[in-house]
């Protein structure tokens, strides 16, 4: 199976979770039909009589997600590569009355949107909440359509970064961004050297339905949560020794991955429901789905969290047995993984995944006939 950053789903049903969200497969803004009267923000679900005051970025969680991931344009993207700038912006503006399908991070938002809601039932005014930032390379003459799409589809959404083309990273910082999703592999890479946790979003040809009600967020372990070091053992030692090693060392902590501090992040929000009495229903769930061995290589993994104050709600050790059977029972939001095999594997099963772009495993991509143990 080969991916294309946001490769388009058709949505497909699943009645086994009655939380789950209905998938449809709405117009990219190519139907004269697909526009429908425009709703104002919806406050009802927030127990609100106005819209929620935006957290100041040092309190937030702030997510940076493109537009490119956040809604579909692959039409849009085809004009701009055959026809070039000046006609990507004149089709832009003529159809600007024309909502954006949702994209592969769409659900992801949503969930977000969700988590926001309950928070401030519990704590009005708190302002550890989600943040979420549009980024896009678009020109300013776009942000009327993107606006309406947003409207459309009821989302929250009031910050904008729009670059005209130029690097959104410096902009990623001024924000404190806390996740950065994208469909530009090169624009992940540049912010994941400058410390931006960050990640390459993907869809398959089929989408399992999420929870409605409850963010689900699935973490590989190497060069995701931890460094890279154990994967490069087994690249200079094989599998065996990777397994020595890690018996060796597994009292000592491994190193901090790329999305370590994501994690944190989720689990001090999972916290503030813990402390009024929200630990069984929280609507926070995390996951640590990795092909280590539990017995052979799993305890340095578990002791390196728990001594960073981490906790995952969830771990699962499959001793290099196929991550997606796994991930469609789970049915997270997203779910990061830094070889695109388990990144296929995982879209080959319904569940939107995101490449972490980061160690080893990016100079010696992983063979399908190969079970590392990783």
């Amino acid at each position: 199976m080969n991916l294309d950053p946001v490769q388009v789903m058709k949505g497909q049903s699943n009645p086994k979770d009655p939380t789950a969200a209905p998938v449809t497969a709405s117009s990219n803004g190519d139907g004269k039909g697909g526009w429908v009267e425009k709703e104002e923000f919806d406050q009802d679900h927030l127990g609100l009589t106005t819209k929620p005051l935006l957290p100041k970025p040092e309190n937030a969680v702030t997510i940076a997600v493109s537009s490119r991931v956040l809604f579909r344009t692959e039409t849009e993207q085809k004009v701009y590569e055959q026809k070039g700038v000046e006609e990507y912006l004149r089709y832009q503006v003529e159809h600007e009355n024309e909502p954006f399908a949702p994209g592969p991070a769409f659900s992801f938002v949503k969930a977000l949107e969700a988590v926001n809601a309950r928070l401030r039932e519990l704590y009005p005014e708190s302002e550890e909440l989600f943040d979420i930032v549009l980024v896009t390379y678009n020109h300013a003459h776009v942000g009327v359509r993107l606006i309406n799409t947003i409207n459309h589809h009821n989302l929250f959404i009031e910050r904008f970064c729009m670059t005209g083309g130029s690097s959104p990273i410096g902009y990623l910082k001024a924000w404190q961004t806390n996740l950065y999703l994208s469909a530009d592999a090169e624009k992940v890479r540049e912010a994941l050297s400058e410390g931006i946790a960050a990640a390459t979003m993907f869809m398959s040809n089929k989408l399992t339905e999420v929870s409605q009600t409850q963010l689900r967020v699935a973490f590989d372990g190497d060069a995701v949560l931890f460094s890279d070091e154990s994967e490069r053992i087994f690249k200079a030692q094989g599998l065996d020794g990777f397994f020595q090693h890690e018996r060796d060392n597994e009292d000592i902590l491994l190193d901090r991955g790329p999305l370590k501090d994501f994690l944190a992040s989720l689990g001090k929000l999972q916290k503030k429901f813990y402390a009024k009495g929200h630990r069984l229903d929280c609507p926070i769930r995390t996951y640590l789905v990795t092909a280590r061995s539990a017995a052979s290589s799993g305890i340095r993994a578990l002791k390196t969290l728990r001594a960073w104050g981490l906790e995952t709600d969830e771990a699962l050790f499959l001793a290099g047995a196929p991550k997606g059977p796994m991930l469609e029972k789970i049915r997270p939001h997203i779910y990061f993984d830094d070889q695109m095999f388990h990144v296929e594997g995982a879209a080959e099963m319904g569940t939107v995944a995101a490449h972490v772009p980061y160690g080893i495993a990016q100079k010696h991509p992983h063979k399908k006939s190969l079970n590392t143990g990783k």
